[in-house]
């Protein structure tokens, strides 16, 4: 324990080789041009090559070279550890990982067809985690350092009718986050997760602005819906180095949602 009046703890990840899944848009997006605005190499990583090559263009456009993009398919797990591999080799290593990639899917639990929502949601926003964080360890493991941040959901907090395959896949992110933060605590890799709640993505895009005025006042004691920029800058507060002694957490960026109870 150091006896100086204060210890300096670094709040840079300049230079640290970041991947972001569902990077394309939304607060994947945000979080590229956010980290590429600290100096980290970012990896952005999308389902379609050419929506990641608009985000890397976006990027060097506001005046930073250090991005790179590629097309994954997350839920392909010979693609995710390709990729990753591909990534580390690119930049010389990786020590922050941000799974991000998802989608809303609903589906009526009396129907055949949730099956076609069951699979696939839990596959790319629970199975897909665990096998990025997998292939990723041995990089951070190299590199001395780990960052791994989960974006949940506060519907992995509670649920919303007809979204079931969704809750439970962002109910699993949270145990996930909790259980890795318990095994890759001794080697000082930090897990944790983010549960945003109303936000302006593409998953919302598709509820009318009116609607969305009504439920925010309503519901959020801000009255509004979030920016992916706001979950942006909360990813970015939990990769930083200084970020040392917490792990294992789920922060709701929601405005106050959760903790309203009429």
């Amino acid at each position: 324990m150091s006896n100086l009046p204060y210890q300096d703890l670094s709040r840079s990840i300049d230079g640290k080789t970041a991947l972001i899944t569902g990077a394309a848009s939304g607060m994947g997006r945000a979080t590229a041009h956010l980290f590429a605005r600290q100096g980290a190499n970012v990896a952005v990583t999308d389902l379609k090559q050419e929506n990641v090559d608009i985000v890397v263009q976006e990027i060097r456009d506001a005046g930073f070279s250090n991005v790179h993009g590629w097309a994954l398919d997350v839920s392909d797990a010979d693609a995710i550890k390709r990729v990753v591999d591909e990534i580390a080799a690119h930049f010389g290593g990786l020590e922050i990982l941000v799974n991000n990639a998802g989608f809303a899917l609903p589906a009526d639990i009396a129907e055949e067809s949730y099956e076609d929502s069951w699979g696939p949601s839990i596959n790319v926003m629970l199975t897909s985690h665990q096998r990025a964080i997998r292939a990723a360890l041995p990089h951070m493991r190299k590199a001395g350092f780990g960052r791994i941040v989960n974006i949940a959901s506060t519907e992995g907090l509670g649920a919303t009718p007809g979204n079931s395959p969704y809750v439970a896949a962002k109910h699993g992110v949270i145990g996930l986050t909790r259980g890795l933060a318990v095994d890759l605590g001794r080697e000082g890799i930090t897990v944790n997760c983010i549960c945003p709640g109303p936000i302006h993505t593409g998953i919302t895009e598709g509820i009318k602005d009116e609607h969305k005025e009504i439920y925010a006042k309503r519901r959020v004691p801000l009255r509004r819906y979030g920016i992916p920029e706001e979950v942006a800058n909360m990813t970015l507060s939990l990769v930083l180095p200084a970020a040392s002694f917490l792990t294992g957490v789920h922060i709701p960026v929601d405005g106050g949602l959760t903790i309203k109870n009429a």
